[in-house]
């Protein structure tokens, strides 16, 4: 890797955690470049602006998770739940796809990766269940990543479940949109996750914000 490629990599491991921290009105270049161990102008002549590289940096997730998680619309129970564990894996993408939404809008339209991607998904979706491709892919994306970190009412609230019921439980229920009928066994899903009782509420720790 040459000097140039390395300063590059270090400005985007930075610049991620600034920006998944902060958004990109908050996100400060000087920061970063601290961070990346980097002169600040450095990022203006790689990148031009702090806008252009947050989309580098989230660019270059949702490429990471394309390549990772195929997408398999003979499997999409499998598919949900591994969307789930990169997910889980990968905190910070669902944290930087909630900022963009936010502050910059629909990044459908922002990232042809994206669009494109999501294009070729509901086409190869089809019409093999009884709903609509886009309502299908949408259900699955967002029932995966309903575990994100940006959810409070999923992580900051109270002691999860073990991640195996949770995946366990994606998959039942995407399984069930695919059947165009209840998902089945969720009720026993739901029992075991939390042995018969209801989540415990907890305080937030120092960092954390109470919803």
């Amino acid at each position: 890797m040459s000097r140039a490629d390395a300063t590059k990599a270090r400005l985007l491991a930075a610049a991620t955690d600034e920006f998944s921290r902060y958004g990109i009105a908050g996100a400060r270049v000087d920061r970063i470049a601290v961070a990346a161990q980097a002169n600040k102008n450095l990022i203006y002549v790689y990148y031009t602006n702090k806008e252009s590289l947050f989309r580098a940096v989230f660019e270059a997730h949702v490429v990471r998770l394309l390549d990772e998680v195929p997408f398999t619309p003979a499997d999409l129970p499998g598919y949900a739940g591994r969307l789930y564990d990169f997910f889980r894996a990968n905190p910070r993408l669902l944290r930087l796809a909630a900022w963009f939404r936010l502050e910059q809008g629909d990044y459908d339209e922002a990232f042809a990766a994206i669009a494109e991607s999501n294009r070729a998904k509901v086409a190869a979706i089809g019409e093999s269940t009884r709903y609509p491709p886009d309502v299908v892919l949408t259900l699955v994306i967002a029932t995966a990543a309903a575990w994100g970190s940006g959810n409070p009412a999923t992580v900051s609230t109270y002691d999860g479940p073990d991640p195996k019921i949770v995946r366990a439980a994606i998959e039942a229920a995407v399984r069930g949109v695919v059947a165009g009928e209840d998902p089945a066994g969720m009720s026993e899903l739901a029992s075991e996750s939390f042995n018969g009782e209801r989540p415990r509420m907890r305080t937030p720790g120092a960092g954390e914000v109470q919803q």
